[in-house]
């Protein structure tokens, strides 16, 4: 179908859409570009090299919850295979956090305020904070 972005989700969802299947999450991660609920991240960036902060510190994933940014970045720098892997287990339990998100908005009759605040708070790239 080639909807995976999540603005584009977001958005689709908006007009009756409720079923996706693209590989952005995955191919993505496999580059070093990751999700946040602010927007998009490269981590091959060299301003993540010293980040001791994890990908989205909000997240509830495992990759979130043990590894920095600038031990992700080291292994893609480095080539491992583990830095595609934990980027791509981050990617996939944010698309799947996000789904849960706009099932429960719509759940409780929500579903324009969450898109409010999405469109409010996530921008395509994020810059370095």
């Amino acid at each position: 179908m080639g909807v995976g972005k999540p603005e584009d989700i977001v958005r689709a969802v908006s007009m009756g859409v409720d079923m996706f299947d693209c590989v952005i999450p995955t191919r993505n991660a496999r580059n070093a570009s990751v999700y946040t609920w602010n927007g998009k991240m490269s981590l091959k960036a060299a301003y993540y090299a010293e980040d001791e902060r994890p990908i989205d510190p909000e997240c509830g994933c495992h990759t979130c919850q043990n590894y920095s940014r600038a031990y992700i970045r080291h292994l893609f720098s480095a080539g491992e295979l583990l830095g595609p892997y934990l980027a791509t287990h981050h990617s996939l339990y944010f698309f799947f956090d996000l789904m849960r998100e706009i099932r429960q908005a719509i759940l409780e009759s929500r579903y324009a305020d969450f898109v409010k605040n999405f469109q409010r708070t996530f921008h395509p790239e994020v810059v370095p904070q």
